[in-house]
């Protein structure tokens, strides 16, 4: 409806109410519409005068009354009392008498009858132009705030296909009680009598600040019942205007991370990124996007994206673009980092304070068929971007980096430790601070696991897992490149920072949530083991026997650090890599060798 039209209506309403009402009392306390007639005709005129005048100071007209509550109800409460006082002052000032009486019937009169009709409206809305017909039934878990929440967004609205019949939750003091019409109609020790009892069609998990722990078992509970499973936003994407509370999304294998985020030292972060130039290597690519948007958040003074793919650098580009306009400088630049002239170009032209190097080829197998490849990319490239922060003194030089570097059996992982060593060599007698990241696989990046999952599942399977027992640590994108920014912040020359990644997950059972996440059962999309594939290990490791420190340098962060032995004489070994290219993989590897100082020792010297 208009505003003009809508507006029109109201007032026409409020006055016939308000001109009405005080003859209505005369009425009911003395059965007649002729008492003092001079006194109520004067009293009528200066009611709806003031009425209208403070309905348009407290915006009583302007308020939505599908949605009328408490707030709306209070206005009503104000415009009605302040106007039957201003006629009981006018009675006063013109007869030298009150209406007491009669006046105390006509308010009672106006808060009945205008908050009559402005909530007969939302009841008129909600149960009879809103159809439920073709909605899912769906069951709400918790009756905190976050569910109040969702019951309300989905009673009043439309356009949603779901109509919240109930909640579950385990406060016992909330059973039996009702929420915006709907029963609290148990614990979650009873969702398959309650789904089955109220012919549930949908589940709704409306709990912001759940633990992960927790999570992981409602949402276990939820999939054995098979029905279609979602989750509100967070409170904080709601609250800042990121997402509505309508805007439900499917459970992710992300959620169920049984491990606490790492909880950042932003101060230390901010001090040597705001105000900086960063530049960042690889910074179309999974990790490198997300680290871009995160330290877009600490406002540098230039951002420098730097990777060798035209279009996703011109994403990132455009992503970051469109919200840090004006606040800093943004430089897309296209380069790839076997281009030692062009890098160290880059680098003289822009002397970065900071740079992140996330540029490599990482997907196994494929570089155990690409061998040349995953050495120029991975080594030479890394050794470019290294030793051109070395000649043009940046300030730190990050380098992303793999737990596939602990005693590797493959291409990738072995081009990954070389590439720690190259910084590590050169952290010994350079003025910049040398460091790497290693973590397990990410969720959600470019080759891992997740999106191929995705993909059968969504085409009606099988699922491919190579072994039963295969075990891989997990981390999302976000987290790695928190601990990519954090560590940073700790470096002091030639470490290796690895995070607590809690205990290792199995790729079946990996595959075996997102099934039964995509409202699926094991019958209906089969697991087919395919075998391990070549480079592949079984088990992954985050740092090796001879690295292990007990000390976390920060929390949920240790520290490793390869000896002098382990990194001399790098540069002529491999210099030599592609000499034979038919034993690659056997030079590569014999460029590793163990360590044996006291790890102990280099952690305090790292932490110090």
């Amino acid at each position: 409806m208009a505003y003009k039209t809508r507006l029109s209506l109201l007032f026409l309403l409020d006055s016939l109410i308000v001109l009405s009402s005080i003859y209505l009392s005369s009425y009911i306390l003395y059965d007649t519409f002729t008492i003092r007639q001079e006194t109520m005709f004067t009293s009528s005129i200066v009611l709806i005068i003031s009425h209208h005048l403070l309905a348009f100071v407290f915006g009583l007209y302007n308020k939505s009354w599908e949605y009328a509550s408490i707030g709306e109800l209070l206005s009503i409460f104000n415009v009605v009392t302040v106007s039957i006082i201003t006629a009981l002052i006018a009675q006063f000032t013109a007869y030298d008498t009150v209406l007491i009486r009669a006046m105390a019937v006509t308010w009672m009169l106006h808060i009945l009858l205008i908050g009559g009709s402005r909530f007969a409206w939302r009841v008129f809305r909600d149960y009879f132009l809103s159809s439920s017909k073709g909605k899912k039934r769906t069951l709400i878990i918790g009756a905190g705030a976050g569910g109040a929440m969702v019951a309300r967004q989905l009673l009043s609205s439309k356009e949603s296909e779901l109509k919240p019949v109930a909640f579950l939750d385990d406060d016992y003091n909330k059973q039996k009680i009702q929420i915006h019409g709907l029963p609290i109609a148990g614990r979650m020790e009873h969702l398959q009598k309650v789904a089955k009892k109220k012919n549930i069609e949908h589940i709704l998990i409306a709990i912001p600040s759940l633990e992960v722990g927790r999570l992981n078992d409602i949402v276990s509970e939820c999939t054995e019942t098979s029905i279609k499973t979602q989750i509100i936003p967070r409170i904080e994407d709601i609250m800042t205007g990121k997402v509505e509370v309508s805007q439900f999304r499917d459970v992710e294998v992300e959620d169920l991370l049984g491990r606490d985020p790492v909880e950042l030292d932003i101060n230390s972060i901010s001090e040597y990124i705001t105000g900086k130039t960063i530049l960042i290597t690889g910074a179309g690519g999974s990790i490198g996007s997300e680290i871009c948007r995160q330290i877009a958040t600490y406002e540098p003074e230039k951002l420098i994206l730097l990777g060798h793919g035209e279009n996703s650098i011109y994403q990132i580009h455009r992503y970051l673009s469109n919200r840090y306009q004006n606040r800093f400088e943004i430089i897309p630049i296209i380069a790839d980092v076997q281009d030692r002239e062009r890098i160290f170009d880059m680098v003289g032209k822009f002397k970065p304070d900071v740079i992140y190097h996330a540029a490599a080829h990482k997907h196994v197998p494929l570089m155990e068929g690409n061998q040349k490849e995953a050495v120029k990319n991975n080594i030479y490239g890394t050794k470019n971007v290294a030793e051109a922060a070395d000649y043009h003194n940046v300030g730190t030089f990050v380098l992303v980096s793999t737990d596939k570097a602990v005693n590797p059996t493959n291409v990738m992982g072995a081009t990954k430790r070389v590439a720690e060593m190259v910084i590590q060599n050169l952290s010994a007698k350079s003025q910049t601070k040398f460091c790497a990241v290693r973590f397990g696989n990410v969720l959600g990046s470019r080759g891992s696991v997740i999106p191929l999952f995705k993909e059968q599942i969504q085409n009606g399977g099988p699922v491919t897992v190579t072994h039963p027992e295969m075990t891989r640590y997990f981390m999302t994108i976000p987290e790695a490149s928190q601990l990519v920014m954090q560590a940073g912040a700790l470096a002091r020359g030639g470490e290796v920072f690895v995070l607590d990644m809690g205990e290792p997950v199995k790729i079946v059972d990996l595959a075996k949530n997102l099934i039964r996440l995509s409202g699926h059962s094991l019958d209906d999309i089969p697991i087919e083991f395919t075998g391990i594939r070549p480079g592949e290990k079984m088990y992954e490791e985050l740092l090796g026997e001879d690295e292990v420190s007990d000390k976390q340098v920060f929390p949920k962060i240790y520290i490793g650090k390869a000896t002098h032995e382990a990194v001399g004489g790098i540069n002529e070994q491999i210099q030599t890599l592609l000499d034979d290219e038919s034993k690659l993989k056997e030079r590569l590897l014999g460029t590793i060798q163990p360590a044996h100082e006291d790890i102990d020792e280099l952690a305090k010297e790292g932490a110090s």
